[in-house]
């Protein structure tokens, strides 16, 4: 079974309400489709309920039953934006801006539909920036309590692969901070190794990348994420985490065992942090097209409730399986 299946069938054991907003977007009413007909999640979409079955009808797929949440006819829409104006007042929202926002801004409106405890999580980016989906759920849901900061990931799962936890990776940040300075690395290690325990399952081993392997190189770059494991080891010692190390130290035993002898991580590593976005980015997207990887992501960790991030680049296959992914984060919330 592959690893997304597996992620299937554990949303399936608890049952959980996923808002997608995006409900003009047809790989988004595909998706919600195989969502509600596989069972895994129970479906929330916002917007005209008519257009969206127009829709439906005009990419024959079955969306029957599905619940649709017109902002313009909501019962809760009051509670919603009187919430919002609560929320958000210290930084100058009114209540008529807030139903402003409520009435146009649909992936806002999901936001409030999880933060008033209506649904579970969202799932959004097939059609906004990442900037769209994050802005409201921050200013919103908050972080969640002891996170430093909000980060991105991807679960990579490679086809015939041995490496990592049997072909199966985290990749982080790939989606969000441009540039983290140590301390943010070490926070994302620490998130990352919560989010691989949880959605992947096993014992997270974790390499700070690099271009540098224990000292082959000197440059500032370097330096950061020397700096950054230190800083891991003394602000979360339980992980198994180790830096500088390069790509190929971190996944081979034998040019681990040659770059960094002794080392836990070396060889061994299912975690990959990325020293900026740049290389994040890049990396994410070179394994998943050319090593035909499954890229399931950018999922967001340290948001109070679970939000995640879609590629404007995913297919209808990639949002079934990130909302699996929410699903099981908010079992687990």
């Amino acid at each position: 079974m592959s690893y997304i299946d597996l992620i299937k069938e554990k949303a399936k054991q608890d049952i959980k309400k996923i808002v997608l907003p995006e409900s003009t977007d047809k790989r988004t009413l595909i998706a919600a489709a195989q969502i509600m007909k596989e069972g895994i999640a129970k479906v929330v979409m916002v917007g005209n309920e008519e257009k969206i079955m127009d829709g439906a009808r005009w990419l024959e797929v079955n969306l029957d039953g599905l619940e649709v949440v017109d902002p313009l006819n909501c019962e809760k829409f009051d509670e919603y934006a009187q919430l919002l104006f609560e929320i958000r007042q210290a930084k100058g929202m009114t209540l008529e801006k807030a139903t402003e926002i409520l009435k146009n801004d649909f992936l806002t409106f999901g936001i409030m539909m999880v933060k008033a405890g209506d649904a579970d999580g969202m799932v959004a980016g097939a059609c906004h920036a990442t900037a769209d989906t994050l802005r409201p759920a921050l200013q919103i849901l908050k972080t969640a309590p002891g996170t430093k900061l909000v980060s991105g990931f991807f679960i990579m799962d490679v086809p015939n692969c041995d490496l990592g936890y049997h072909g199966t990776f985290l990749f982080a940040d790939c989606g969000l901070n441009q540039d983290p300075n140590a301390e943010e690395l070490a926070a994302i290690a620490d998130s990352s190794a919560k989010s691989f325990k949880a959605l992947v399952g096993g014992e997270p081993i974790i390499a700070m990348l690099s271009h540098s392997t224990k000292g082959s190189a000197k440059h500032a770059l370097v330096d950061k994420v020397v700096e950054a494991v230190e800083i891991a080891h003394k602000e979360y010692p339980e992980l198994t985490l180790d830096g500088e190390l390069q790509l190929d130290a971190a996944l081979i035993d034998t040019v681990g065992a040659s770059k960094a002898p002794g080392s836990k991580v070396a060889g061994k590593a299912n975690v990959l942090i990325f020293p900026n976005l740049d290389c994040g980015n890049i990396g994410y997207k070179l394994v998943q097209r050319l090593g035909k990887a499954e890229a399931y992501g950018p999922m967001l960790q340290g948001i109070a409730k679970p939000v995640n991030d879609l590629s404007r680049g995913c297919s209808w296959e990639d949002i079934v399986g990130v909302v699996a992914l929410t699903a099981v984060q908010a079992q687990l919330a």
